[in-house]
């Protein structure tokens, strides 16, 4: 619990990453800096799957629709977390000589994006109207 409260520190205070370790190459904090903004683009497209879920499909379902877009969302928040706590992981890991951390999240965002996928070819597949 000590190294997540620590961590979220770091989001808000990249500078004190400075204070651990050597210095990398610059090219490989570019390079994590854009995998960073690669999740961010990730989650803003998340995001706006789902307000699109939302507006442009009056003709589901209430349940449905807001259940499809609520996921989506949901998602979008998570990937964004997910981007600045990997960041700062990496970075640190870069600083210190460590092996880059592994994840789950790719596989759990997939998932729930195949799953919601696979809720809209239903959908589009045999309609679910909302009377």
């Amino acid at each position: 619990m000590k190294e997540f409260v620590q961590g979220v520190k770091l989001w808000f205070a990249p500078q004190r990453i400075r204070e651990e370790g050597d210095t990398p190459d610059y090219r490989f904090s570019l390079a994590n800096e854009r995998t960073f903004l690669a999740w961010i683009r990730t989650a803003l497209a998340l995001i706006g799957g789902g307000f699109a879920v939302d507006q442009f499909l009056p003709e589901l379902a209430w349940g449905v629709r807001a259940g499809l877009a609520l996921a989506l969302l949901a998602a979008g928040v998570f990937c964004s977390l997910r981007a600045v706590n990997h960041w700062v992981q990496c970075e640190r890991a870069m600083r210190r000589g460590e092996d880059l951390p592994v994840s789950r999240f790719p596989t759990l965002l997939s998932v729930a994006v195949a799953v919601v996928a696979v809720a809209m070819v239903v959908v589009v597949l045999f309609g679910w109207e909302g009377r």
